[in-house]
């Protein structure tokens, strides 16, 4: 591996765990001082769930629920980075912003927290952007999100009350608007020349034809022209 490529891939993984840090501190001082933060979650169309749009991700139920979103959010936060460096940071705050907002306006009358809906955005981004390119490379990684996070389909449907389907629901959603957006940005399939259509020059003949004549023409005005001058 490169200097280059490692330098990326160490840059992947940095930020993802800066931000899981993010999250486990809050948690480490929810715990430490006995507080529950979970008043600054989203809470459907009030004024005082507005700053849960932002903060909603950095609080969770407890830590089996922090473990739960940390993996994930490692996994597939990397793999945005390494894959769609250049689209990373805009998917990943559409994500983040559209999960709230649409929790905010269409979620249920409860607070609304964790970082599921960015987990479940980032999940749906990288399958079908993976599968509408057409990249060898990025369609295995859809495998990749499938395999293992396949499951999390379960959690869009209203099964178990105490989870906020509605964030994961909104988050997937929201991640399938980024794939689709841009679609023509970032990574695309390697296009070999055999792909390529050469139209070929359907006039090239009659252009040759054409020079010839022109060609046999000058010749013999020329032969002419000496004939006449050595008559004279």
């Amino acid at each position: 591996m490169s200097s280059i490529e490692s330098k990326i891939v160490k840059h992947s993984f940095l930020l993802p765990l800066i931000f899981i840090g993010l999250l486990w501190l809050v948690a480490i001082v929810e715990h430490t001082l006995g507080v529950s933060f979970s008043a600054l979650g989203v809470y459907p169309r009030t004024v005082k769930g507005l700053p849960g749009i932002l903060l909603m991700p950095f609080i969770h139920a407890n830590f089996q629920h922090l473990l739960s979103n940390s993996v994930p959010l490692l996994v597939m936060g990397a793999g945005v980075l390494y894959f769609y460096r250049s689209l990373s940071y805009r998917v990943f705050i559409i994500i983040w912003i559209v999960t709230g907002v649409s929790v905010w306006l269409g979620g249920r009358a409860s607070y609304h927290i964790g970082a599921s809906g960015i987990v479940y955005g980032l999940a749906t981004f990288l399958f079908l952007s993976g599968a509408i390119r057409r990249n060898p490379r990025l369609a295995a990684i859809s495998l990749v999100v499938v395999f293992l996070y396949g499951g999390l389909i379960w959690g869009v449907l209203p099964i178990w009350p105490a989870i906020s389907w509605e964030g994961h629901l909104f988050g997937g959603i929201a991640g399938i608007a980024c794939a689709i957006l841009y679609r023509d940005q970032g990574p695309q399939r390697k296009i070999y020349s055999w792909e390529i259509d050469e139209t070929p020059d359907e006039n090239f003949d009659d252009k040759l034809e054409e020079n010839t004549t022109s060609d046999d023409t000058q010749n013999k005005e020329y032969y002419l022209s000496e004939n006449s001058n050595s008559t004279d």
